[in-house]
């Protein structure tokens, strides 16, 4: 295919086709039936209706990527006609264009084009949540060092916070920081929290918030009352995820947050690096 076409058939999908309602980018299936070459529109309704056999089979709701509408076309009389569409998402033109006549030229560039953007935006999604994983962490160490220092203003002495800690870990996951570790593979120096899914971080942050909360509150001046009180909201939050169907000991260890800030941090100086090339 000529780079001439590629570019033309991009602008095409892109630029003339794509539309955003509310933040969310949609193509028209009747637009996207001239882009693909089809002339009658039966003919592409057969190709829609396997793109969402496809689509169920994937295990995704037909409804949230081919949502049915109608709009207002021009006729040659000058008047207008309602008609019925399909509005359609990225994944359901990739899902219709891996269902189109290959024979067509703009199938074969739909094909490469959705299934690279839809990629893109699984890459996106994963970065997304790795930051927030990155950023849950962040978040749980300095709530864990507040509890530190409220325990030594309440106190006098924080030399049994680790202590405090580790059975803040067995009220919420039913078992010790070390069988923890040995079930998610957590070497020895280095904390559980460190492999823990985002989930798990923000449950330990939320009953750790509420420990300094209720021990500055109530004044709470032994270790052993405080505790008492982080065993408490381990177990109310673990509570809570069962409720959920969330068993926190049956989850699996992710990577270590460490490589994930680290990756992060390179991709982010490969694209300032880019973006400085670029302006040049």
């Amino acid at each position: 295919m000529k780079t001439e076409t590629v570019q033309t058939l991009t602008l095409n999908f892109e630029s003339h086709a794509k539309q955003t309602k509310d933040g969310v980018e949609f193509w028209l299936a009747r637009d996207l039936q001239d882009l693909l070459g089809y002339a009658k529109w039966g003919n592409f309704l057969s190709v829609i209706s396997k793109a969402k056999i496809s689509c169920k089979t994937s295990k995704h709701k037909v409804s949230d990527h081919f949502p049915d509408v109608r709009k207002m076309v021009d006729l040659g009389s000058g008047s207008q006609r309602e008609v019925e569409d399909i509005m359609l998402t990225r994944y359901a033109c990739y899902l219709i264009a891996q269902n189109g006549d290959p024979t067509k030229p703009e199938i074969a560039f739909a094909q490469t084009y959705f299934a690279i953007q839809t990629r893109r935006a699984e890459l996106i999604e994963q970065r997304l949540l790795e930051s927030e994983r990155v950023v849950a962490r962040k978040k749980l160490s300095e709530t864990e060092k507040e509890l530190s220092k409220t325990i030594f203003e309440q106190t006098g002495s924080d030399k049994n916070f680790a202590l405090i800690r580790s059975k803040g870990d067995q009220a919420l996951f039913s078992k010790t920081t070390k069988e923890m570790k040995e079930i998610w593979n957590v070497p020895d120096t280095r904390p559980l929290a460190d492999y823990a899914p985002t989930i798990i971080l923000k449950a330990k942050d939320f009953a750790s918030e509420i420990t300094i909360f209720n021990a500055r509150q109530h004044q709470m001046k032994n270790e052993l009352k405080i505790s008492n009180e982080h065993i408490i909201n381990n177990k109310a939050v673990r509570s809570t995820l069962l409720e959920r169907g969330i068993v926190p000991e049956k989850l699996f260890a992710v990577e270590d947050v460490k490589k994930v800030e680290r990756r992060l941090s390179s991709e982010e100086k490969k694209s300032l690096k880019s973006s400085k090339v670029l302006k040049k």
